[in-house]
């Protein structure tokens, strides 16, 4: 898998931006689509989950999709595989987020390069929780 390019120092900038939507986020708190927003949640992140078939996950109210939400958004986290990605990017990039970062082991050049023609960054193949620890731990 290629990588997405981001110095360390380009990532401690993105993970200082705040308001994060999670596409995919889980209800089950075994999987990392939950205790990776409950941990950005712990260490000052506000959490605005995404996943239609969810009405609330982490006491927080669920959107069916990123283009509902009524507030700005830095960055959209994805928990969502690699094949479908494309699925979800148009209402995506249609929020302006800063950021688009795709979870580890998440990767689609197409729908990337679509939001970089938009001028959004993306960060690829990356675990939100494992940088921040990493970089701020």
């Amino acid at each position: 898998m290629d990588r997405d390019g981001h110095s360390d120092q380009k990532i401690r900038e993105i993970l200082g931006l705040k308001n994060v939507a999670v596409v995919g986020a889980s209800r089950e708190a075994s999987k990392a689509a939950r205790f990776v927003p409950e941990y950005l949640a712990e260490h000052g992140f506000n959490i605005i989950p995404v996943n239609p078939k969810a009405g609330s996950i982490m006491n927080r109210k669920c959107y069916k999709g990123v283009e509902e939400i009524p507030d700005s958004v830095d960055i959209v986290d994805v928990f969502r595989p690699s094949d479908q990605v494309m699925s979800v990017i148009d209402g995506i990039i249609s929020k302006k987020p800063k950021v688009i970062w795709l979870q580890e082991g998440i990767h689609n050049p197409e729908a990337e390069g679509l939001a970089r023609e938009r001028g959004i960054d993306v960060v690829f193949d990356r675990c939100m929780l494992a940088e921040h620890r990493r970089l701020f731990g």
